[in-house]
């Protein structure tokens, strides 16, 4: 299980003190453990997709140097769990069957929303940020 990977890394860094790499596993662990319920892999994804988000978007507010080290540090230890998005040049193709749909929506949000299913229908890890740059291509 996903979980137990974390919990053993975080052991790991512990003995390695590796402080950025322990506490981040620990904040992880906390929150995937803090609803009391099972904790399956989709837990454990949801849980590190979110702590991701939120160094990411810290970090674009950062303005100290240390700081941005150490989100940089973190955001590299939550993503080895994290399975790897798909990147534009292949979810252009991915979205090839859908491109007239998308082209023929009336907004961009509209062809995002189908560019979406279609990569949810084919169990495609995206990033949302390439997947509307992609469908701005698409609709160019």
């Amino acid at each position: 299980m996903l979980f137990d990977d974390v919990k053993k890394r975080m052991m790991a860094a512990m003995k390695a003190h590796n402080t950025v790499e322990k506490e981040v596993l620990r904040t992880a662990i906390g929150e995937i453990t803090a609803t009391g319920g099972p904790t399956h892999d989709e837990i454990v994804l949801a849980v590190l997709r979110k702590l991701l988000k939120s160094n990411r978007d810290t970090l674009a507010l950062a303005t100290d140097e240390t700081q941005k080290s150490t989100l940089l540090q973190e955001i590299a230890v939550i993503q080895d769990f994290l399975p790897k998005a798909m990147d534009p040049a292949m979810m252009v193709d991915v979205l090839a069957p859908v491109a007239d749909a998308i082209r023929a929506a009336a907004n961009e949000g509209q062809a995002t929303g189908i560019a979406m299913k279609h990569l949810k229908s084919v169990n495609a890890v995206v990033e949302s940020s390439d997947v509307k740059a992609v469908v701005s291509k698409i609709r160019a």
